[in-house]
This record gives structure tokens, C-alpha cells and sequence, in this order.
């Protein structure tokens, strides 16, 4: 199977870092099919493991975009992201035989990449915040002296919603994921980005459904908190 990839150059390309990800990437948006519509992941992996070489470029091209923004939110720059991405497809198309099925294809690419962009990470000695430290996901300062709301959030109407899908906003939003923690960066970007189910974002991070919830809610707060300002002047 890999000779086939590499009779094709597929594998240089990567390691020479001139796999760039087109086509349905371009189109991909959550909830919808990543490849082709019908396309099951038995499918998928039969032509993987035959060598066929369309079945690698969908894949490439469904997920490359979405994976590099992962890996960025481990490691210190666009480039090493990239680098960690094309890596994690060598070890995809070497270990594709050994894929047992357990998740889903998509989750299991993930959960490759993960490991190595934390490692990246590590090596690159960025220091990883402490996300369950107990720390205020909203300022005490809106709350009274009996604890309600004195300067309450605003209401997220649909049409609050529908200035988020706005250019300005939406850079907006991608700057203040940018800024969390690591782990609650990683969280954001895999639920509210890319569309993963918390069952897979725990799979692929390997926490616990308690800490994707936790990181969850104090990531969407503090995005939350950096985009009001904004809304209430529009």
C-alpha cells in the first residue's frame, strides 16, 4: 500500500512540505459529510489500505486545513503546525493497516496528530496553563452583594448570531480563540470550529467528558466576554 503512495510521490510532496489541502476543504462546514457524500468510513479505509491514491487525496483534502489549526494551538507557529500536520499523514498511510476501527477515521487522524503536535509542543518548552485551577469564567465585579447579575450578559438573539457570521466578527472570534490557553484553545477550536462531538474531542485530547465540559464552557466565556464589547457597539 505505501509503494503505491510513494510510486505516485504523494509522500514526497509531504515531506517536502508541497501537500497543500484543495478542493472540498474549501467547502467542508460542520455537520456535513467531509469526503464525498455516501462515502462510509469501510469504504474509505479498503481503498486506503488497497494504495488507491484519490482515497488519500480526499482525506488530505477534507481534514489537512482542520488539522494544522489544531496542531497550531499546540505549537508556537503556522509553520511547525504544518510541519506536525504533514508528519501526522506519513504515520496516517504507515499505520492505516493497523487502524482497528474503535472511533471514527477522522477521530483516530486526530488523535495522531494531537499526540505529536503536544510533544512539538513540549519540546518547543511552551508552558501549558493550568485550566482547572478554579479560576472565574466571568468577572465578579457584574455580580451584586446577593450574588445576581448587576450587569448581565447580552441576550445572544438570532440576530446577535447573524452579525457573528459577519467578516469583521468572525476575525474577531478566530483572534479570541487565539488567545485562550492552550487546552481550552484546543477544546474551542475542535467543538465550535470543526464541529467534533464531545465524545470525539475527548477521544482525541484524551480527557475526561468532565474537563471537555469545564474547558468548554470557561474557552466560549472568555470569548464571549472579548466579543461583547463589540456586538454592543454595532
Amino acid at each position: 500500500m505505501r509503494e503505491g503512495y510513494r510510486s505516485q510521490g504523494r509522500l514526497r510532496s509531504l515531506r517536502r512540505g508541497r501537500w497543500r489541502a484543495t478542493g472540498p476543504v474549501a467547502r467542508h462546514r460542520a455537520g456535513r459529510a467531509p469526503y464525498a457524500a455516501g462515502v462510509s468510513d469501510d469504504d474509505l479505509l479498503r481503498r486506503l489500505r488497497s494504495g488507491e491514491e484519490s482515497a488519500f487525496a480526499e482525506v488530505v483534502d477534507s481534514y489537512h486545513t482542520s488539522m494544522v489549526r489544531l496542531a497550531q494551538t499546540f505549537v508556537s507557529s503556522r509553520a511547525v503546525a504544518e510541519e506536525v500536520t504533514q508528519d501526522t499523514w506519513l504515520a496516517v498511510v504507515k499505520g492505516i493497516d493497523r487502524f482497528e476501527g474503535r472511533s471514527s477515521l477522522k477521530t483516530w487522524i486526530f488523535h495522531i496528530l494531537a499526540n505529536r503536535a503536544r510533544s512539538t509542543g513540549v519540546r518547543e518548552q511552551r508552558t501549558t496553563p493550568v485550566d482547572l485551577s478554579g479560576e472565574a469564567t466571568v468577572n465578579g465585579r457584574r455580580f451584586d452583594e446577593g450574588g445576581a447579575w448587576s450587569d448581565p450578559p447580552a441576550h445572544w438573539s438570532d440576530e446577535v448570531v447573524e452579525r457573528l457570521s459577519s467578516g469583521p466578527l468572525v476575525a474577531q472570534v478566530r483572534a479570541a480563540i487565539s488567545e485562550l490557553p492552550e487546552s481550552q484553545r484546543a477544546v474551542v477550536t475542535l467543538r465550535d470550529v470543526d464541529g467534533l462531538s464531545s465524545k470525539d474531542v475527548c477521544d482525541v485530547l484524551e480527557i475526561s467528558e468532565a474537563n471537555q465540559r469545564v474547558l468548554l464552557h470557561r474557552g466560549r466565556s472568555r470569548v464571549r466576554a472579548r466579543l461583547e464589547d463589540e456586538l454592543a457597539k454595532r
